[in-house]
């Protein structure tokens, strides 16, 4: 997807552990990630005794040894860190948090949904499980042999969030946080997780966007198999809209990619971008197909099998988002199989 036409005042990120200062009392740094997608941008607020962590990095070796060694610098210039923000459960978000609020002694703000998913998915409780989410692939058309692909990876969430905070300080759609002596308004966002919290600060015009707004990748929109029938897209679609009534200058920090100003901009590529993705899948349904066959679609290269989770996923999204519409119908043959099939 086309995004030339944003402005990036920055040519390149920090490297690993490295604090790159972005606006006033806000610090940039860059934690890598074992994915295709190779790395997470996290955000800290304040300097001196008032200093806040957004996001946290995976929960992996490699990203601990840097925290490790970035604090015990941050602490030789005598700073501290006060609170840990989340703005969700995913473990290149979630990873350290518990990690790094006990070894600070320093709260966690987050969302009650993010908290008690990320619960539900580590102690694999709740329908968030892999069998479920095996099956629930299954029902889609995944072949056998992937299935039990998914099956021998086992909780890979667990792997990345080794373990979650037991308290934590809630945060709600509205809510006004006063972090390292600013202002800053919680805006959740939905589809790509229950309830995402992006963070605006007006006397800075910036914005800790999360993964609801990426500046050259689009943001996965996905439907659990606790959830089978979510319209995902719509939630997503929803939301971006949401910061529609930001200034146009705003200074926008996504979790991936560089930070750039053009939100307006950015919000109607992702709507354009979602609306062509109905339009591909349309005009595949003249008979009736499984998210597993239409997959090429969407996403035409060779997936491994992390790239497959989500892009199966979001198959499913907006195969359930033209149902949703009134543009396709949803059909369980005799096969167990779920296949969709256009209504016009």
């Amino acid at each position: 997807m086309s995004s030339t036409n944003l402005d990036y005042p920055f040519a390149a990120r920090p490297e690993p552990g490295v604090a790159t200062l972005v606006a006033p009392g806000v610090r940039w740094l860059c934690m890598p990630l074992p994915f295709s997608l190779n790395h997470i941008n996290l955000w800290l607020l304040g300097d001196g005794s008032q200093c806040v962590l957004v996001d946290t990095g995976l929960g992996d070796a490699v990203t601990r040894a840097i925290w490790s060694e970035f604090f015990a610098e941050f602490a030789q210039a005598g700073e501290a860190l006060e609170q840990i923000v989340l703005t969700h459960y995913h473990p290149d978000h979630a990873g350290n948090a518990e990690w790094l609020a006990r070894e600070h002694g320093v709260p966690v703000w987050m969302s009650t949904a993010e908290y008690l998913l990320g619960h539900a998915l580590l102690t694999e409780t709740a329908g968030y499980d892999v069998p479920n989410m095996v099956a629930h692939f299954r029902r889609h058309g995944l072949d056998e042999a992937r299935c039990e692909q998914f099956m021998q990876r086992g909780n890979v969430y667990a792997k990345g969030v080794p373990a979650l905070p037991r308290q934590y300080r809630r945060m709600i759609d509205g809510d006004h946080l006063v972090l390292a002596g600013k202002r800053w308004e919680v805006i959740m966002g939905y589809g790509h997780s229950p309830e995402h919290a992006a963070l605006y600060c007006g006397d800075l015009r910036l914005l800790i966007a999360g993964d609801m707004l990426l500046p050259r990748i689009t943001t996965n929109v996905n439907v659990p198999a606790t959830m089978p029938e979510e319209d995902s897209v719509m939630r997503f679609l929803q939301s971006v809209r949401r910061f529609a009534r930001l200034p146009s200058d705003t200074l926008v920090l996504p979790s991936h990619g560089l930070p750039f100003r053009g939100v307006h901009e950015r919000i109607a590529q992702l709507q354009a971008h979602h609306t062509e993705r109905d339009a591909l899948l349309a005009e595949q349904l003249a008979q009736p197909r499984c998210a597993t066959e239409l997959l090429p679609v969407l996403f035409p290269r060779e997936l491994d099998m992390h790239q497959l989770m989500f892009a199966l996923g979001e198959t499913i999204a907006h195969l359930n988002h033209l149902v949703q519409r009134g543009r396709a119908q949803r059909r369980t043959g005799n096969d167990a199989v779920i296949r969709f099939v256009s209504l016009h």
